[in-house]
């Protein structure tokens, strides 16, 4: 989830005081103690909370919990050519945690976008495209939607959004650091949850063809 729906859960909680602000130029958020939150900062997990616990506490919790993840990982791992830093780390993270919830896929989609990001394509990938129209997208994507010149659209945009879309599970943090070694540069959604991937924009077409295509004309 991003950032601004989980303070719209918060929202119609009346157990939670929300204490956090949200701002549009910067793409970050704040609460009433000048503590700043960045999306994807935060690590997605079921958190405790006390009666009229404020919002700013759990979002302290979670940061501090992800910060945990990330320094368990890095333990025995380094980050693999193409991702220079942590925050790149969790922007490609969060761009997995979105693409796929099959979880034997999540190296499978890694090494492509690594693959991409190497051979210096567009990672053209949907979710980037959703999160830049903001919270109001109905999710129907249009080709205005991929044309659209937001910092986030990666089919406009070269290499890796801004920052984070999402907040990234440790599932998807850890398939960064272990991607599946592949010369795959493509994969469309095959409509059961998976996806199919190839090599070359060929296949690739006929792919789509097959699971996206013929699926719409029935």
């Amino acid at each position: 989830q991003t950032l601004w729906q989980w303070l719209a859960q918060m929202e119609k909680l009346d157990t939670i005081e929300l204490d956090i602000s949200f701002d549009s130029d910067t793409y970050t958020y704040s609460d009433t103690q000048g503590n700043v939150w960045r999306e994807g900062y935060v690590l997605p997990e079921t958190y405790q909370y006390h009666h009229l616990s404020k919002a700013s506490d759990i979002l302290l919790l979670a940061y501090a919990a992800q910060q945990e993840v990330l320094a368990t990982l890095l333990k025995d791992n380094s980050l693999p050519p193409g991702i220079h830093s942590e925050h790149e780390w969790l922007t490609l993270a969060s761009i997995i945690e979105k693409e796929t919830g099959v979880a034997h896929e999540r190296e499978h989609i890694a090494g492509v976008f690594l693959n991409r990001l190497a051979r210096r394509m567009r990672l053209q990938t949907d979710p980037t495209v959703i999160y830049g129209e903001g919270p109001d997208f109905n999710g129907d994507i249009t080709r205005q939607n991929l044309r659209a010149k937001t910092p986030f659209n990666t089919y406009v945009i070269k290499g890796l959004p801004p920052t984070p879309i999402a907040g990234a599970s440790k599932a998807a943090l850890a398939s960064v650091l272990s991607p599946k070694i592949t010369e795959d540069l493509y994969f469309v959604a095959k409509g059961n949850g998976e996806h199919y991937f190839s090599e070359t924009l060929q296949q690739h077409n006929q792919a789509v063809r097959q699971y996206q295509l013929n699926r719409s004309a029935k």
